[in-house]
């Protein structure tokens, strides 16, 4: 997608408008519902049996669906529209973001000297299109004391991020290894995301 074109993040994240500024995409936040009275555009719960891959996969598609249908009826100009979800996975369970300290805490142990995978799906919805794809990375961690994971749950990074750590943060410090998409694992892999944009170049209509 030429650079001049700018498209919606339906997205919150301000790493994900961070890894956008850094390639240079023109891009416009495009909030969804998250909360009362109307509840929110989309749920995050996972469906009974759901496995981990197809979960994340439904849930970036239904908001990049949501965010195109909040497009039309405000009546915005039509740019393509950027959504993405990030999961962390351990032994099949996903790891959401943490709702309060104990979650974070209980969290960090089951992290704590094991490998877990970071999934995270894009997709871009423009009119009738939408592209989607979904990156898995593995990061492995060191075994961590309870001082260490209390301290870091007593600060405020675990609780707006997948599986209550950042990597870009101060969680750095226990990370022995990762494989796959460092950018990914932030919550937004931007090989595939340019690479899913240069593609909807080709779809739109001259």
């Amino acid at each position: 997608m030429p650079q001049h074109k700018k498209i919606y993040l339906a997205s919150k994240s301000p790493r994900r408008r961070e890894l956008l500024r850094q390639v240079g995409i023109d891009f416009e936040v495009l909030l969804l519902r998250d909360s009362p009275p109307r509840g929110p555009d989309v749920t995050e719960l996972v469906l009974p049996g759901e496995a981990p891959e197809i979960y994340v996969s439904r849930v970036t598609q239904e908001k990049a669906i949501a965010a195109w249908q909040a497009i039309r009826s405000r009546r915005l100009l039509a740019h393509p529209v950027l959504a993405a979800d990030t999961s962390v996975i351990i032994q099949q369970e996903v790891l959401g973001k943490p709702a309060n300290r104990n979650e974070a805490i209980s969290m960090l142990r089951k992290l704590s000297g094991n490998t877990h995978q970071v999934l995270t799906s894009i997709a871009v919805k423009y009119h009738d299109h939408l592209l989607q794809c979904t990156q898995k990375s593995e990061v492995s961690f060191a075994n961590l004391d309870e001082a260490q994971i209390k301290a870091y749950c007593d600060s405020t990074e675990p609780y707006d991020k997948a599986g209550g750590y950042g990597i870009q943060g101060f969680a750095a410090r226990f990370i022995t290894h990762i494989s796959g998409s460092y950018s990914g694992i932030m919550g937004l892999p931007l090989f595939e995301t340019t690479d899913l944009l240069a593609q909807l170049e080709h779809l739109e209509p001259n």
